[in-house]
């Protein structure tokens, strides 16, 4: 079983529109609603490897019911712990036009230390059938930034393998007891590490560093279309998928994550689990719905997906 959390749940709202004009009125030629927030992501991506995957997070009102269900329709078990307000939306715009999308971010909630212990009980239950863990995403009001740095702990005592998907001082925070798998997009590494990396190769020198001072066991960079940058015990590899014509882009990153830590615990190398999350991140921007993606897809991209080792 893997086990993914979610702190800050989303319901994505997916807005299919040609052009975006402003001050104009415009038509969407779809709209669709489909599962939001990181670590609930990851088990939609999860699923299309037909894996068993407890999704535990916290949800909130109506949005959450609507989710709920959503996730429900995956057939993926989730552990819900329902809180207080509201959960927020996302609202994706799709600009069928341009391959452009948008993103803006509708409420959210505020966390209570009661519903917090909360979740840390259950999280210890469910690490007693976890295979990995994913911890992803952002953090809502009321959590404190070491969140995901002491659930990390926890999973590290039980010898639980983990991937973290976050950025900024929760990531900080998670790294003084370093996971098995740091993951972040370009931006974000820049943003969390102070850095102004402008180019791979100047990407890549500075995660070396990042890697050596923490030590970091891998750390795992999403470049968007260009590829994935790996830095792990068994070398430095950048992955890249052939470029897909992308109908929703939003959720690659978490296909990508449920990819490569499906593959990692099937025993595979860095090399042979890069080459499937590289697919899977590339299959995900084929479809309308968030994290969404087909195993049929990520099987015929793997083949053709190309691993440089650096």
């Amino acid at each position: 079983m893997f086990l993914t959390v979610t702190a800050n749940s989303a319901l994505d709202q997916v807005c299919f529109i040609k052009r975006f004009s402003p001050g104009t009125r415009m038509v969407a030629s779809k709209f669709i609603e489909s599962v939001g927030g990181k670590g609930f992501d990851t088990s939609v991506a999860l699923r299309a490897f037909n894996l068993q995957t407890v999704a535990l997070g916290f949800v909130a009102g109506a949005n959450g019911n609507r989710l709920m269900r959503l996730i429900e329709s995956y057939g993926i078990i989730h552990d819900l712990i329902w809180v207080e307000g509201e959960t927020r939306v996302a609202l994706l715009i799709v600009e069928e036009e341009y391959n452009r999308h948008s993103h803006i971010m509708i409420g959210g909630y505020s966390i209570r230390m009661e519903a917090q212990e909360e979740l840390t009980k259950r999280f210890k239950n469910h690490l007693l059938q976890a295979k990995w863990v994913i911890l992803a995403g952002s953090l809502p009001e009321g959590i404190s930034p070491d969140f995901y740095g002491r659930l990390n702990q926890i999973a590290n005592h039980s010898q639980v393998p983990v991937l973290v998907d976050c950025s900024g001082e929760a990531a900080l925070q998670c790294i003084i007891t370093p996971p098995t798998v740091l993951k972040m997009n370009w931006p974000e590494f820049n943003q969390t590490f102070q850095m102004d990396c402008q180019n791979i190769s100047s990407l890549m020198k500075a995660g070396r560093e990042i890697r050596l001072t923490f030590r970091l066991p891998s750390l795992v960079i999403t470049c968007g279309e260009d590829g994935i940058l790996a830095i792990t015990d068994q070398g430095s590899y950048f992955a890249v998928a052939p470029r897909q014509e992308p109908i929703n882009a939003a959720g690659a990153g978490d296909a990508t994550s449920a990819a490569l830590t499906w593959r990692l615990s099937q025993g595979d190398s860095w090399r042979e689990a890069l080459r499937w999350a590289a697919a899977a991140g590339a299959a995900t921007v084929l479809t309308e719905r968030t994290a969404e993606c087909y195993y049929s897809d990520i099987e015929k991209i793997q083949h053709l997906t190309k691993i440089h080792e650096i």
